[in-house]
């Protein structure tokens, strides 16, 4: 920068630290130092400059003020594109870093930073700041694409959000040769003029073998794979099937009419339903595997459930939190074995209300192991095959469709969001290559599990709440009310509109899903309406769930497969066995908190996991239709092109230097590209012809150019 900036900058910062000096805006500073108007942007740069390097600070009404920046902790998250944010705990907006003020933090660094620019309400800007130190990194190792370079090495990560390649000196390849994935275990994490360095410590397979680019993703993610064998020795000797010594001071159900319904590739069965009719009332029970009997607290297995937090579905795997030897064996509910569970019984009436219940400890035997397809081809599709071959089950499904409908209803009537998106069904052949991708839509028997689910869960919330015992509950936060005013602007161009006051109801939101069912805009629009909802959580306190207009919820239902509800389970057990005293209670007390962060931070590295699984085999399926056309919806506009949705559930970007006939801007306001010359005008929810350009693999990317004819139609 030049002398005479600095010297501006010098004079300015000496006016701003005299003893005389009050917090000023910038248009007061200007009139006392007598700056023309025409040199005012000159003195605004001047202000941001010692704001950036923290000499001074500007408050959120605009006055600069003497004195140090206050100093701010938080977890840097990096960006394709160059920038990044940083995440403070607590906060639910992010902290825009741009890229000169990054001061060479890396992926998941925790870092010391400084705000710049305060949020402003009025114009939607968000919060700036720039990094000051990096206080540790939390990102110690890399899974990348090896490239051999003369007597080094590249790898290029797999990671969007590390921003460069990983120099490997030459002998600490392992080696690896060109075309291998592997995992780095970094050494230096570069500078402005460096690339980071490493060492190979794995070599994962070459990119063209089957299964290498799954693993490489779960290597990415760093999730467990195998059991340690002292885990696997206590699952085996824990194992064993239900004894009478077992079942000994447990209510016996096992004459009761029950079964578990569940996908057709389901192994572990960690959930059974029944249901009777009392009256006009219904008898429903929601009898769940009593994990915990065979899970003590502490042990082996608790340790590694508990650093797992939830078991992760990938696309072609499952990543069980627990070893087959139980979660497929002695907890899985299998038709005609005696198991142990712990089940929620509840007396519904015609409306939909828990006029009683009783949660106890159960010993009970499945009488049949359903699938979401046959129940629903009997309840649907009124199939006389699968009719007759259920036929003494019959009732029973008829009277839980029955109260599946009132359930939902009741749900509908308090404001709950019911977001009915259809999930991607991946088919993949012997070698985990895709052949089919379709959406997987809920039918009847889905529906009908989760309403049960859902109820048994709120149920068990709400005693639990009113006991005031330490607990851990599932909880989700209003929205953040600029993000609704976002989701407001947005819906106006296709004419729809959301109340936005002073806090937004759930109801709100599913007057507006109500309205768009069944249009061409419907999924769109059901999407950044999710996207506008803060992300639910595990928490000690009840604060209620908003996307279920739920007051109490909690996960109970899946111990299996998810820590929380193995945690409630034991917390439950102690008090039916009266054993909460003032020990366990303080006990509970001060593990929960841990428990709950922890099973939040590893259910969003699952997600994301899954995410990245579906989104490679979507990409190595469009791989082999480059050419093909398909029709497709806009659902995203941004400033470098179009994205469109397939029917399949696939999206693709159709960039503007793919779009041939003219010159594309991006009118934010409207959310529309829009041709200089033609006028042409791309907008969100427009139905679209696209060719498939090209795919990236390595950043899990496809592209699309708008077919010829659909320019002419536009």
């Amino acid at each position: 920068m030049n002398n005479t900036f600095e010297k501006r900058k010098k004079v300015i910062y000496d006016f701003i630290c005299d003893d005389f000096y009050v917090p000023m805006k910038l248009k007061e500073i200007a009139m006392i130092l007598q700056v023309p108007k025409e040199q005012r942007e000159e003195l605004r740069e001047v202000l941001d400059a010692l704001v950036q390097e923290g000499k001074i600070f500007v408050s959120k009404k605009g006055k600069y003020a003497k004195g140090q920046t206050k100093r701010l902790t938080g977890t840097f998250q990096a960006n394709a594109r160059g920038f990044g944010f940083v995440m403070q705990e607590g906060e639910d907006e992010d902290v825009f870093i741009s890229e000169d003020n990054m001061n060479g933090a890396f992926q998941g660094d925790e870092v010391e930073f400084i705000l710049t620019k305060e949020k402003d309400g009025s114009s939607g800007r968000r919060r700036e700041g720039k990094i000051v130190r990096i206080l540790s990194h939390g990102t110690t190792r890399v899974v990348g694409l090896y490239e051999k370079c003369k007597s080094f090495g590249f790898v290029r990560p797999d990671n969007q959000r590390l921003l460069k390649d990983v120099y490997i000196p030459e002998g600490k390849e392992k080696g690896a040769m060109s075309g291998h994935k592997v995992v780095v275990e970094l050494t230096s994490y570069g500078g402005e003029n460096m690339k980071p360095e490493g060492f190979v410590v794995e070599i994962i397979g070459h990119i063209n073998d089957p299964g290498t680019d799954i693993m490489s993703i779960v290597r990415g993610f760093d999730l467990p794979v195998e059991f340690p064998e002292k885990v696997m020795n206590q699952a085996e000797r824990v194992g064993k099937e239900v004894s009478e010594a077992d079942m000994a001071g447990r209510r016996d159900l096992r004459g009761w009419q029950m079964v578990t319904i569940d996908g057709e590739d389901a192994k572990d069965l960690d959930d059974a339903v029944s249901l009777t009719k009392e009256g006009g009332n219904y008898r429903l029970g929601v009898h769940i595997a009593d994990v915990t009997n065979y899970v003590q607290e502490r042990s082996a297995l608790d340790r590694e459930a508990l650093k797992r937090g939830t078991s992760v579905y990938l696309v072609d795997r499952v990543i069980p939190m627990l070893p087959h030897r139980l979660s497929n064996g002695i907890c899985s509910l299998n038709a005609g074995e005696n198991r142990l569970a712990l089940s929620c019984i509840m007396l519904v009436n015609p409306k939909g209300e828990v006029i009683d219940h009783e949660i106890a400890e159960t010993v009970i035997c499945v009488d049949r192991r359903m699938s979401y397809t046959s129940v629903a081809k009997i309840l649907t599709d009124h199939d006389g095959r699968e009719i007759a071959e259920y036929g003494e089950l019959v009732p029973m499904f008829e009277r839980m469709e029955e109260l599946s409908h009132i359930l939902r209803d009741r749900r509908k009537q308090r404001g709950s969001i019911d977001f009915d998106f259809p999930e991607t069904k991946m088919v993949l052949d012997e070698h985990g290559k895709p052949v089919d991708i379709k959406p997987y839509d809920r039918n009847v028997a889905t529906k009908m599990i989760e309403d049960f689910m859902l109820l048994a869960n709120e149920t068990v919330a709400e005693e639990y709440y009113w006991r005031e015992l330490p607990f851990l509950y599932r909880t989700h936060e209003t929205p953040d009310e600029d993000k609704i005013k976002k989701l407001s602007t947005f819906i106006n161009n296709f004419g729809y509109h959301i109340h936005v006051g002073s806090e937004v109801r759930p109801k709100e939101v599913q007057k507006l899903l109500g309205k768009v069912e069944g249009t061409p805009e419907e999924a769109l629009i059901s999407r950044l309406a999710l996207r506008s909802m803060k992300q639910a959580k595990y928490t000690p306190e009840n604060t209620g769930h908003f996307g279920l207009a739920a007051k109490y919820y909690t996960h109970f239902t899946s111990p299996i497969r998810r820590y929380p509800d193995l945690q409630i389970h034991r917390i439950i057990k102690e008090s039916i066995r009266g054993r909460m005293n003032e020990e366990r209670i303080e006990h509970y007390e001060k593990i929960l908190p841990e428990v709950a962060a922890q099973a939040s931070m590893m259910e969003r590295r699952a997600e994301e996991a899954e995410r990245e699984t579906i989104k490679l085999k979507k990409v190595e399926y469009m791989q082999q239709r480059i050419g093909d056309e398909f029709e497709g919806v806009i659902s995203g506009i941004t400033k470098w092109g179009a994205y469109v949705e397939l029917p399949n559930t696939i999206e693709g970007l159709v960039h503007v230097t793919n779009m041939y006939d003219d010159h594309y801007e991006y009118w934010e306001e409207q959310y529309e590209l829009i041709g200089e010359r033609t006028r042409n005008v791309y907008k969100l929810g427009q139905t679209v012809r696209v060719r498939v350009l090209d795919v990236d693999r390595l950043n899990r990317t496809i592209d699309f150019e708008f077919c010829e004819d659909d320019y002419e139609a536009i």
